[in-house]
């Protein structure tokens, strides 16, 4: 199982995409989680992402690819679900490039569709809420999503990847939805 965790911050890529990983025992690979590992391991790539990040910039999309690129291959490249990434357009294609060069593609897309006003509320109420979680901050990173990643749901939508779900549901009931939305299309 090839799978991408695709939805606007808050609405519970991690978390489900975690729980999968789980559940399945398939590699969870959250972007983030990369970036902060090359970067603590000091490999060339995650010392060219540190420079960004350690400016609060994001990290160009030919270092993220690389560093995707350097977890996907090989052993890893099996069975995996994405969390953040890709981000764009530019990054699902060398995304798509790299799995072919693997000679594999992506199962599905499951994209977890939030209403703004569920998300807000969501992200101002986590316990784990970081110091720029204000609503005037959250609404930000919403539009910059809707410039950004939003592209990429008629992008695999158009090559019928896409799964839709409700996630504005209690995580169980959202994580039922992505089993049954998986079930669906290994039938």
């Amino acid at each position: 199982m090839r799978l991408v965790f695709l939805g606007p911050p808050g609405s519970g890529k991690g978390t489900q995409a975690g729980m999968l990983a789980d559940r399945t025992g398939i590699l969870h690979l959250s972007t983030g989680d990369i970036l902060r590992g090359a970067a603590a391991l000091g490999t060339p790539t995650g010392m060219k992402a540190r420079r960004f990040m350690d400016k609060g910039q994001l990290v160009p999309d030919a270092v993220v690819d690389a560093l995707v690129a350097e977890r996907l291959t090989g052993a890893d490249a099996g069975a995996f679900v994405l969390d953040g990434y890709p981000r764009n357009v530019s990054q699902a294609e060398a995304l798509a490039r790299l799995l072919a060069a693997e000679g594999i593609a992506l199962d599905a897309v499951l994209f977890l569709d939030v209403a703004d006003e569920v998300l807000v509320a969501r992200i101002a109420g986590r316990r784990d809420r970081r110091a720029d979680d204000t609503e005037e901050v959250v609404r930000a990173r919403l539009e910059v999503y809707r410039a950004e990643t939003e592209p990429l749901v008629a992008y695999y939508q158009a090559q019928g990847l896409l799964g839709r779900i409700d996630g504005a549901r209690l995580i169980d009931q959202v994580r039922d939805a992505v089993t049954a939305t998986l079930e669906g299309i290994s039938a």
